[in-house]
């Protein structure tokens, strides 16, 4: 008799692994609420970066050699030359 109800008791413990794994495992159903938040923040931060490729576009745009932007050519050659006569007033922005 303990032979027949061996089968049984193996597969119900089994079973039991299983299912607790399903509830309470790293992809389980009480890990959604703590995996909806990261994706809520990711999403946060993918926007931002969103963003910051937007901007940075932009002024890849307007440096392309064939139709440069000649006050953004003039902003980086006084920046990196270090370059502006005794009259220019100027202004730092702020990015």
């Amino acid at each position: 008799m303990l032979r027949r109800a061996l089968g049984p008791a193996v597969l119900l413990i089994v079973m039991a692994v299983f299912g607790t794994y399903a509830v309470l495992g790293p992809n389980g159903a009480r890990a959604y609420g703590d995996i909806k938040r990261q994706l809520t923040k990711r999403d946060v931060e993918l926007a931002a970066l969103k963003q910051k490729r937007a901007e940075w576009q932009n002024r890849v745009n307007l440096l392309d050699p064939k139709k440069a932007d000649p006050d953004m050519v003039d902003e980086l050659v006084r920046k990196k030359l270090n370059v502006a006569h005794p009259d220019d007033v100027i202004l730092p922005m702020q990015p």
